[in-house]
């Protein structure tokens, strides 16, 4: 099973990377969408620091949600997913492995991003460690939170928004408690309840999500 896991994790990745057009509009939308801030509220650092936790949370949300209409409709389109789910190993494994490539795609590049993105609010060091650390927690959430809602919507018109409808209202706790986390760690405060927090989210969703989507991709595709 490790084997397979490896194996759709690094095709996908390939695949991802040959299309690589998907992946940087991910990536500048989330820049645009951050950078926009500053630029229309002008140089009032005390507003950018207070609204800079909000604003990069919800931009990596809007963000994580552009791609997951592509992580299964590809595969569904050219067959692909059909040869997939007909592998002796559980399906669950491979939805685990292209939930992974999603993440290592669309979450992990605003991660190595957002502390640049962070100097445009004016955050302090510490504050931007605390935003990576709590993109490492949250954003693999959203990736397993959104691979269910993928899977519910394969090969329906309209999908992409019919997703973003199903899943917002699922993602709400990362978004609360990824912005806590920075806005604690920028007021003075501990910023390890949210962490901890995000962390329980993450492993609630580890637990579930991958047997979840498998259930919707058989259900999707019959």
């Amino acid at each position: 099973m490790l084997a397979t896991l490896r194996w759709v994790i690094q095709r996908d990745v390939i695949l991802a990377w040959r299309g690589r057009s998907g992946v940087l509009s991910t990536l500048f939308f989330f820049i645009i969408v951050v950078s926009l801030f500053p630029l229309s509220i002008g140089p009032e650092m005390d507003i950018l620091r207070t609204i800079a936790p909000g604003v990069v949370w919800v931009a990596a949300l809007l963000a994580s949600m552009l791609s997951l209409d592509r992580m299964f409709s590809h595969d569904y389109l050219d067959g692909s997913l059909d040869q997939l789910m007909l592998t002796p190993q559980p399906l669950s494994i491979i939805v685990l492995g292209k939930i992974i490539a999603h993440w290592l795609v669309t979450g992990a590049p605003l991660i190595l991003i957002a502390p640049i993105v962070g100097l445009q609010f004016d955050l302090p060091p510490g504050t931007l460690a605390t935003l990576v650390g709590s993109l490492m927690l949250g954003t693999p959430a959203l990736s397993l939170i959104g691979a269910v809602g993928a899977a519910l919507t394969l090969g329906l018109r309209g999908g992409g928004v019919l997703v973003s409808l199903l899943i917002l209202p699922l993602c709400i706790p990362v978004l609360i408690f990824g912005a806590g986390a920075v806005g604690a760690a920028l007021s003075g405060s501990s910023a390890e309840p949210h962490l901890s927090l995000l962390g329980a989210v993450l492993v609630l969703a580890l637990s579930f999500a991958p047997w979840a989507t498998a259930a919707a991709l058989r259900i999707s595709t019959e």
